[in-house]
């Protein structure tokens, strides 16, 4: 049951095999969906997931890859007949800009609306979403071109601990909320400001202490063997690129 799935592992531009980056964070108690660039309904269902079974959604930035789809999710759970209430977490700004997307669309007056709850999150520090018996999902800056947040998901019965960069360059905040994480999903969209190549993954994943590294947010244009190569010459553990519905731990 305790599981993380990749449901779209592109960059800002989706292909016919990736979605844009998003994904699942499941347990007994909760299910996490991190970002929502594309309608999540489809691969959730591939996945084994209602749409109505997601617990929280964090929104970790306000790029349109990243939250574009939001209005068209809230939706689909309007039809699909959702009484549960939804947790929304995001940084202020983030939350902000969300809402004005959803006004646009007059969502709070869609006739017996579940109730949403938005959730703002810390923008200097490290901090816990949620604390289950099973599931602690924690939020913490990292740098982008805009204020973005990366995700730590620590699985209590399997003891794996999986932390999520979003985008970003490497930074301390990264190391920070990444430390002792056993895998690691980093973007790896190339180098410059606000990304991360594959020698740098590999970099921070050391930092970490990784054992597994899954290169995400990368550019497919690229040759596969040359980006894990690349990955590899700093951190020697195992390497991965991600795929669409792929299950980790």
């Amino acid at each position: 049951m305790e599981h993380t799935v990749i449901l779209g592992s592109a960059f800002a531009i989706a292909n016919a095999e990736q979605e844009n980056a998003h994904l699942l964070f499941r347990s007994a108690e909760r299910v996490v969906l991190v970002d929502c660039g594309n309608n999540p309904v489809g691969k959730l269902e591939k996945a084994g997931v209602h749409i109505n079974q997601i617990s929280d959604l964090v929104l970790t930035h306000a790029h349109a890859d990243h939250m574009g789809a939001l209005p068209l999710l809230l939706m689909d759970m309007w039809l699909r007949k959702r009484t549960s209430s939804l947790k929304i977490y995001g940084l202020p700004i983030t939350l902000e800009k969300a809402n004005s997307l959803l006004d646009i669309f007059d969502w709070k007056k869609w006739p017996e609306m579940f109730a949403v709850e938005f959730v703002p999150v810390s923008e200097t520090a490290v901090q816990t979403l949620l604390d289950t018996p099973t599931l602690c999902v924690m939020t913490g800056p990292v740098v982008h071109l805009i204020p973005t947040i990366g995700v730590r998901a620590e699985f209590k019965e399997i003891r794996e601990v999986v932390t999520y960069s979003c985008d970003g360059e490497p930074s301390a905040g990264l190391d920070q909320l990444a430390k002792g994480t056993t895998i690691l999903i980093q973007e790896a969209a190339g180098p410059g400001k606000g990304h991360t190549s594959p020698t740098e993954a590999g970099q921070v994943a050391v930092r970490a202490g990784a054992r597994k590294l899954v290169l995400m947010h990368y550019d497919a244009a690229r040759a596969e063997a040359e980006m894990l190569a690349e990955s590899k010459v700093a951190f020697s553990g195992e390497v991965v690129l991600a795929k669409d519905l792929m299950v980790l731990n």
